[in-house]
This record gives structure tokens, C-alpha cells and sequence, in this order.
């Protein structure tokens, strides 16, 4: 069955995050200014003939922005949560928890918020095959499940 696909690039997302599993320099909190490529799919184009309607994608920035827009992340097990959360309570840091803050699976927390979101939103028509989450010109994680769609 053919598939159309549109994309959209939301960019400029300046965040730091830290991997303190990392036995390298990545376990210290560091920055990026993050971007997201998302590849949705669809069968049918809507009346107008699109895929997915750039228009309508509002919300997805808006919840982008405050997943990732000035913010710290860390992943779910960091052992500092508590000094974390200390330095969120005192504004020194605009705190979000992430399963964990790779690129890779970033991109799936992305994918799996913005699949739910678009399906709604097209009473299924639209659904995401990717996501690409970019921390900087060389370096991404893409997140494709497979789809039976």
C-alpha cells in the first residue's frame, strides 16, 4: 500500500541534559540546540491535499517548547533527582525528567507523544514514521518502529 509522506522540522531548541551513566565526558550537564524531523505517513491526503497540515502542528511546537526550550534534562534514575529538583524549586533550572535523554530515545518520547497527537487529530487518517532528534549538525538519533500502518 503506497504511503504519502510529509516532514516537518522543528528547530532551535536550546536545552542542556546530562547521561550520568556515561563513563565519558557526557555524564557532565552539557548544551545543544536541539532539533526534531518528523516524517508523518498517510494513505490519504486530506480534502484539501495534504498529508498532514503544517497549519495545524501549533500544539506539537508549543509542547516541544516546553519539553526543550531552555530546560534540563535528565533521565528518570539520575541519582542527583533530588539536587535536581532542588536547583528547579530555587529557578536556578527549568527541570524535565525523560526516560532518558539520549538522542535515540528522545526521539521515541517525541514519536510516541506526537503519534498519539496526529492520530487524533486526523481521526487516524495521519500517523508518524519517524522522528529524528538532531543535538547538533553531526549528531542524531532517529526512532522508526515498525508499523503494520
Amino acid at each position: 500500500m503506497s504511503v504519502y509522506r510529509t516532514v516537518k522540522t522543528f528547530d532551535h531548541y536550546p536545552c542542556s541534559h546530562r547521561q550520568w551513566r556515561h563513563g565519558g565526558h557526557c555524564k557532565y550537564i552539557h548544551g545543544y540546540s536541539r532539533s526534531f524531523t518528523i516524517t508523518f505517513g498517510c494513505h490519504a491526503l486530506s480534502d484539501a491535499g495534504f498529508g498532514v497540515d503544517f497549519g495545524e502542528l501549533k500544539e506539537i511546537k508549543a509542547w516541544l517548547s516546553h519539553w526543550f526550550d531552555h530546560t534540563t534534562l535528565i533521565n528518570a534514575d539520575d541519582p542527583e533527582m533530588a539536587l535536581f529538583e532542588s536547583m528547579h524549586a530555587k529557578e536556578i533550572i527549568d527541570l524535565r525528567v525523560l526516560p532518558n535523554v539520549s538522542m535515540e530515545r528522545t526521539a521515541e518520547f517525541v514519536f510516541d507523544y506526537v503519534d498519539d497527537w496526529i492520530q487524533k487529530h486526523t481521526d487516524g487518517r495521519a500517523f508518524v514514521l519517524e522522528v529524528e532528534c538532531r543535538e547538533n549538525s553531526k549528531n542524531a538519533g532517529i526512532y522508526r518502529p515498525e508499523r503494520s500502518n
